[in-house]
C-alpha cells in the first residue's frame, strides 16, 4: 500500500490504517526512536506512541509526505522520553552528545516560545541545508536528524571517520553563520 492510500485509510478513520503504517514504517520509526534512546523497549514505546499520535494528527493534519511526517512524530516523542529520563543524569552518552553539538549554532540561552517560532526555526535549517554540497547535507542529516554516529554514517559512505567529523563540523559553522545573518540566533 502506498503513503496516498495510507492517508486516505486515516481520513476514512479506518483502524487498518494503524496495521499498514506500521507494515510499512515500523523499521524507519524503530531505527529513528534506536538512535536516539539506545533501548529497544523504550523505541519500541515511541513507534507504538507514533502510531497513536498518527491516528490522532490525521485527520485534521493531511501530510504531504508522510514519511517526513512519521518521522518527525517518532523524532520528537523520542527526544521527550530521552529528556524525561536523562533530565537528572546527563551521562557521556551518544544522544547528549549530538544534542550538545548544536548549541554551537543555537545558542544556550534559545527558547523556542521566546525567541523563535519553531516552524521558521526549521524552515531556516532547511533553506540552509540546501545550500551545502550534497554529501555535507547527507552527512548532517544522519547525525542531527537520524542520530546517527560518526563510525555509522563513514561505514554507510564508505569514507573515513575524520572525513565525516570535519564535514559535520563545518556544516556546524557554517549554519551558526547562516542563521546569525538572517536574524535566527545572536
Amino acid at each position: 500500500m502506498n503513503d496516498v492510500e495510507i492517508i486516505d485509510l486515516y481520513l476514512q478513520r479506518s483502524e487498518s490504517a494503524i496495521n499498514e503504517t506500521s507494515l510499512r514504517y515500523k523499521s524507519y520509526c524503530t531505527a529513528i526512536a534506536m538512535n536516539i534512546l539506545h533501548n529497544h523497549e523504550d523505541a519500541a514505546e515511541c513507534v507504538a506512541d507514533t502510531f497513536l499520535q498518527m491516528w490522532n494528527s490525521i485527520p485534521p493534519e493531511k501530510p504531504v509526505k508522510l514519511s517526513s511526517f512519521i518521522g518527525r512524530i517518532t523524532r520528537n516523542i523520542s527526544l521527550n522520553k530521552y529528556e524525561a529520563k536523562n533530565a537528572q543524569k546527563r551521562g557521556n552518552n551518544e544522544t547528549f552528545v549530538l544534542l550538545s553539538e548544536l548549541d554551537s549554532c543555537v545558542a544556550s540561552d534559545f527558547n523556542v516560545d521566546e525567541r523563535v517560532d519553531f516552524n521558521n526555526l526549521s524552515q531556516e535549517i532547511n533553506d540552509f541545508l540546501s545550500t551545502v554540497k550534497k554529501e555535507d547535507r547527507l552527512f548532517f542529516v544522519g547525525r542531527y536528524w537520524y542520530g546517527y554516529c560518526v563510525r555509522e554514517i563513514a561505514s554507510q559512505f564508505n569514507c573515513g571517520e575524520s572525513k565525516v567529523r570535519m564535514s559535520i563540523h563545518r556544516t556546524r559553522k557554517k549554519l551558526k553563520t547562516y542563521l546569525e545573518k538572517r536574524g535566527v540566533v545572536t
